[in-house]
């Protein structure tokens, strides 16, 4: 049976991200606010948790789920190869709705789909999600729902889609929004944005003025 528990109070918010660490620690889903939508989330090192987090949203290896940290110096060991220009994005959007694409430590054990050896990584712009992160460390997230149907604002949105594939829901109410991060990758000299969401082309050509704009 989910366990659910209301951030918004603070006795139900510690109790709430002690339970989710744990659950996180056993290889158990957990549902989380960040400043985009609501996402679901599993140790980024479990393959087992993360297959049950692709098979919890009908999701195959070939989408393989992006991965959540709770500050930038946690980078230096999931990254290589990582730019000056791909270090300015960060000191400039980070935490926030930018997502970027780097290559991962060849060394790193930890199966997250079909990645060919990159990692699409961002630092919310949530206390909760951010909390929970530096607790546990790197966790696979994605958004919380079934692959097909709306990203979910609320946490009633996620519940009514996930039930009991999640342990633990943190319900911290509505998102901000449901505007999806923007995508950069940063594995060449040149960023290139593979989507755009919160933040556009012009706003990141203010930190990095050669972006490129996949097609």
């Amino acid at each position: 049976m989910a366990r659910r528990y209301d951030t918004n109070d603070a006795t139900d918010r510690v109790t709430g991200l002690r339970e989710a660490a744990s659950a996180v620690r056993r290889g158990e889903l957990v549902v989380l606010p960040t400043d985009t939508v609501y996402g679901i989330g599993a140790d980024a090192f479990s393959p087992e948790a993360v297959g049950d987090l692709l098979a919890a949203k009908g999701r195959g290896r070939s989408m393989p789920s992006p991965v959540l940290i709770g500050s930038p110096n946690t980078l230096h060991g999931l990254v290589t190869d990582f730019s000056e220009k791909a270090w300015e994005l960060v000191d400039a959007f980070w935490p926030g709705a930018l997502t970027l694409v780097a290559r991962h430590q060849p060394s790193l054990q930890w199966d997250l789909g079909d990645t060919r050896g990159t990692v699409a990584v961002r630092m919310p712009l949530h206390p909760v999600a951010i909390e929970l992160l530096t607790e546990v460390g790197p966790m696979a997230v994605t958004s919380a729902n079934l692959t097909g149907h709306p990203a979910p604002e609320t946490c009633d949105a996620a519940q009514d889609m996930l039930g009991d594939s999640v342990s633990v829901y943190l319900d911290g109410g509505p998102t901000p929004g449901n505007v999806p991060s923007s995508i950069v990758d940063v594995t060449r000299p040149t960023p290139v944005l593979l989507r755009e969401g919160a933040l556009s082309p012009e706003e990141l050509r203010k930190v990095v003025p050669d972006l490129e704009v996949a097609n």
